[in-house]
């Protein structure tokens, strides 16, 4: 599958956190070390989403904010 993000990291789930409607989804990159992605608790349930899987976050331009 093509995608118009160009941001894709590759890394590998290292933990799942479920809750009532969100999860917490932990996944290990080479840079900065560890991201968690938000998402619903159905679409990790529909993925099937596990310690040890191996995915892809992307991240969409318009959602990053920047801090200094």
């Amino acid at each position: 599958m093509k995608l118009s993000a160009r941001n894709q990291l590759n890394g590998k789930v290292t933990g799942v956190e479920l809750g009532a409607v969100m999860a917490n989804v932990k996944i290990e990159i080479a840079e900065p070390g560890v991201i968690t992605a938000v998402i619903t608790k159905e679409s990790v349930e529909n993925l099937g989403l596990a310690e040890g899987d191996d995915v892809v976050a992307l991240i969409k331009s318009t959602e990053v904010i920047v801090g200094k």
